[in-house]
């Protein structure tokens, strides 16, 4: 998405609903299956949106930070439920969007309800995009797709690498590709010893990007649909 069509979707929502509320470290601000009254931007703090799988795991989908709008996925289907948690990460403050209210701003706009309209397009195909490498690369494919991604959304150049700026478990990157722990600690391993990642101070350096892209026959997305955040 451009950053015009950013800023004029985001000026909008400010200017046009005043509602803020205050969500705590640990909590949720919503949970899959509860029924979808409104969504959200984010404005300070970080959100981690989920999904949990039929045999229990935890399948992180987006870490979302400042000026991120979430709880859109299902927004204005009748009977709407919230498709996925939103987990509260950081102590966060979010502008609270009504649905009923956003219908009818953007009814009374129509070049605003074209703007809403591509934002939820570029939503649904980062969702897709996620859920592909899920099905069609394993376990493996998965765990590369998260590097790829979080290179895109983190990735700071360094002389020896593209170092992803944020801290990551094995357990988080493990919730990102919804497996286990131990099936991401033997993964990390074969990729240390293969000298394509280190890790230091729980951060990770990638330096052999192009041995992860063609692991998974990656189609070189734009990096607007290859992100986590």
């Amino acid at each position: 998405m451009t950053d015009k069509i950013e800023k004029e979707l985001k000026d909008f929502l400010f200017s046009s609903f005043k509602t803020k509320l205050e969500v705590k470290k640990g909590s949720y601000l919503y949970q899959e299956g509860s029924e979808a009254t409104a969504l959200f931007v984010i404005i300070t703090g970080k959100i981690q949106m989920s999904k949990i799988t039929p045999d229990g795991q935890e399948l992180t989908l987006r870490l979302c930070s400042k000026d991120d709008i979430i709880g859109e996925l299902s927004l204005f289907c009748a009977g709407a439920l919230y498709m996925q948690n939103a987990k509260v990460v950081e102590n966060a403050q979010v502008l609270v969007i009504e649905k009923e209210l956003l219908e009818q701003r953007l009814s009374e706009n129509s070049q605003l309800a074209l703007v809403f309209m591509k934002w939820m397009g570029l939503q649904f195909r980062r969702t897709q995009t996620k859920f592909r490498d899920l099905v069609l690369n394993g376990k493996k494919g998965a765990l590369y797709s998260t590097l790829i991604r979080m290179t895109n959304s983190y990735g700071v150049m360094k002389e020896n690498g593209i170092l992803i700026n944020t801290p990551l478990t094995n357990q988080d990157l493990a919730n990102y590709c919804g497996s286990s722990r131990e099936v991401v600690n033997r993964m990390l391993s074969d990729l240390k010893k293969r000298n394509i990642l280190t890790i230091a101070k729980g951060k990770i350096t990638i330096h052999n990007l192009e041995f992860l892209k063609l692991e998974i026959n990656c189609e070189n997305c734009p990096i607007d649909l290859c992100r986590i955040d």
